[in-house]
């Protein structure tokens, strides 16, 4: 059978290994299992946005409200702009391609950091669109810069702060480079990491009223996945004026999101001190990480997210990830991005201490 053949150059995503396969696969008792591979919020969700679960189940059988009223007009006060400037997608990366779709065909460009949310590039490659990526696996403004000059590009991707690797640009620095992107080229400004970064560090806060309102040719996009510990709900966001809105609404299919979905998204929104209070703990839990690395003599990237990426150094990353994987530990190894370094989310104490008990026996 023949189909697109665009998508013979397409790799599927390689998402984080499941608890339940890590139990199949080695026989470990899945109390046993730690899974920091995919940057979930270790303290589970709020225990608002359970009571409300438990009160609604019974809706399942519902479609949710297609128009979101509620959570847009909530999303709407905390970013401080309108309703209609906000779209709601099953996850973030929906959004992604929404953006992909209404902007890009086989001729266009889509310009992107050489490492960094592996769905950029599939979702670029599904269209046929030619991939641009800097020499640098940071994200380097210049080297954007000077892509952008010499090519073109209908979409830019910034990743802030970037995922697998962890770092951010700082604001000013973004606002910057935005002043000199042509007005018919999209910048999505992918921040599912933001409320991380701004909690480390406010120089790297992207305001996204700030920045939609100056740059018409800008989306920011937000998550519920993260901070709002809702990665099994799927709900993400983009922020943008309403031509882009509108576009994107064009492509979006109804009832994107569950019944279950909508009402935790906007349940989680009421409860932001419990999402600060999970931040502050993942930090605090980060300078352990850090601690370790110096007294062990691993390179790491300074992080403003919730994880951090460990360069491996007289080992293959795979074969340690492998390693930590049959003891019970799933982490995210970085071979596939060209780098000899693995990926680990920021887990509770008990979790991070067994990380660092496990990982020494690994590579001594």
């Amino acid at each position: 059978m023949n189909f697109n053949s665009v998508l013979d150059n397409v790799t599927s995503y390689e998402a984080g290994k499941p608890i339940e396969l890590v139990v199949r696969e080695f026989g470990i008792d899945p109390k046993d299992v730690v899974k920091l591979a995919s940057n979930e919020n270790p303290y589970g969700t709020s225990p608002k946005v359970t009571a409300k679960l438990q009160e609604i189940a019974h809706k399942a059988f519902l479609y949710p409200d297609d128009s979101f009223y509620e959570l847009k007009d909530s999303l709407a006060k905390k970013f401080q702009v309108d309703s209609k400037n906000i779209i709601i997608g099953s996850g973030s990366d929906q959004v992604l391609e929404f953006c992909v779709h209404a902007k890009c065909t086989k001729d266009s460009k889509v310009l992107m950091s050489k490492t960094t949310f592996a769905m950029y590039e599939i979702y670029s490659k599904h269209v046929g669109a030619t991939i641009l990526r800097t020499p640098s696996h940071h994200h380097d403004l210049d080297e954007f810069r000077e892509i952008y000059k010499n090519e073109g590009a209908d979409i830019i991707f910034l990743c802030l702060p970037n995922n697998p690797l962890g770092e951010c640009l700082d604001k000013e620095d973004v606002y910057k480079f935005l002043d000199e992107v042509a007005s018919d080229t999209l910048v999505i400004l992918d921040c599912a990491y933001g409320e991380y970064a701004k909690y480390k560090d406010s120089k790297k806060e992207i305001v996204a009223s700030d920045v939609t309102a100056k740059y018409p040719n800008v989306i920011y996009l937000g998550t519920f996945s993260k901070a709002y510990a809702l990665g099994g709900m799927r709900v993400g966001y983009g922020i943008a004026n309403t031509q882009i809105i509108s576009t994107l609404n064009k492509v979006r299919p109804p009832f994107n999101i569950t019944t279950l979905s909508l009402a935790s998204a906007i349940e989680a929104l009421k409860d932001e001190e419990f999402v600060s209070e999970c931040i502050a703990k993942s930090f605090t839990e980060m300078s352990r990480y850090e601690e370790f690395a110096k007294e062990n003599n691993i390179e790491f990237i300074p992080s403003y997210t919730n994880f951090i990426t460990y360069y491996i150094d007289g080992f293959s990353s795979k074969e340690v990830a492998n390693k930590l994987l049959q003891r019970g530990m799933i982490i995210r190894d970085l071979t596939s991005y060209g780098l000899n370094a693995i990926r680990i989310t920021i887990g509770t104490n008990e979790q991070n201490s067994k990380f660092f008990a496990i990982f020494k026996e690994v590579i001594a």
